[in-house]
């Protein structure tokens, strides 16, 4: 389980960024696409073992599992390239560009909600089946989740607001540091070891993720939840992705890059 320093492998996430920047863009939506489908499978794995357990802590520790998974598989989560790819364009790499970034980001959005949507149709035809009949206790579940983190917002206005933005910032900064944990190993245990606490954490603090988002709520609507489309856009998923952008790239990406990368000069002693 070789460990490589901060030096090491904030390296290899610039060097990361480059080559998402660079990817075609075929691969760039197949890898996006099964990123958000797998993650959408998390969620619902991790809903139901809160459902049928009682227990929202097991489901948010086996939560990780899916998400580590993508992560090796090397498919790419909105999240991780929001904190990625700008550091290329720090690093002034060849070929870098923010029209790249811009480029990158649009791409795996819409690969990650096509994924994850995906997803939330195969689930809602189980869990009702093929719409013959009302959800079952994950469905309700899922479509409660989507009431409560739309309109359960907006019912505190500006308040709401400002906490759905908040846990923005906290999910991608604890979901990107699992992506840079990943990144400490050079070995499979490692690399799944260093990114479980952080994954979890997110999970089960109730932080907003965009990904995950993009199934819960399409899920939740699908099945019965009292909220509407504006609802999800206005009160959840765009607030959610700019919260994620911040706390990815301002946290994570930015942070250790000015740290570990650029090193300030050491303080001359007299």
């Amino acid at each position: 389980m070789a460990y490589l320093a901060p030096s090491e492998f904030v390296t290899k996430m610039v060097d990361s960024g480059e080559s998402k920047l660079l990817m075609s863009t075929r691969d760039t939506l197949i890898r996006s696409f099964m990123a958000g489908a797998m993650l959408a499978l998390g969620a619902a794995f991790a809903v139901s073992v809160t459902v049928n357990t009682g227990n929202a802590l097991l489901g948010a520790m086996l939560f990780p599992g899916c998400f580590i998974l993508l992560y090796l598989l090397g498919y790419d989560l909105l999240t991780g390239v929001f904190t990625l790819a700008p550091l290329a364009v720090l690093d002034k790499r060849p070929g870098a560009t923010w029209a790249g970034v811009f480029r990158n980001w649009t791409l795996v959005f819409c690969g990650n909600f096509a994924g994850a949507f995906m997803v939330a149709v195969f689930m809602a035809i189980i869990f009702t089946f093929g719409f013959s009949e009302a959800p079952n206790a994950v469905g309700v579940k899922i479509g409660h989740i989507g009431e409560g983190r739309t309109v359960g917002y907006s019912a505190h206005g500006a308040s709401g607001m400002l906490t759905l933005f908040v846990r923005g910032v906290m999910c991608n900064w604890m979901v990107s540091t699992g992506v840079v944990a990943a990144m400490m190993s050079t070995s499979v245990s490692g690399k799944a070891i260093g990114m479980w606490i952080p994954i979890a954490l997110f999970f089960y603090m109730g932080f907003e993720h965009s990904i995950v988002n993009m199934f819960l709520f399409p899920s939740g609507l699908l099945l019965g939840g009292s909220f509407t489309i504006m609802d999800y856009l206005v009160w959840n998923e765009i607030p959610t992705v700019i919260g994620n952008l911040v706390g990815g790239l301002t946290f994570v990406g930015a942070m250790l890059y000015s740290t570990h990368y650029k090193t300030a000069p050491k303080r001359k002693v007299a």
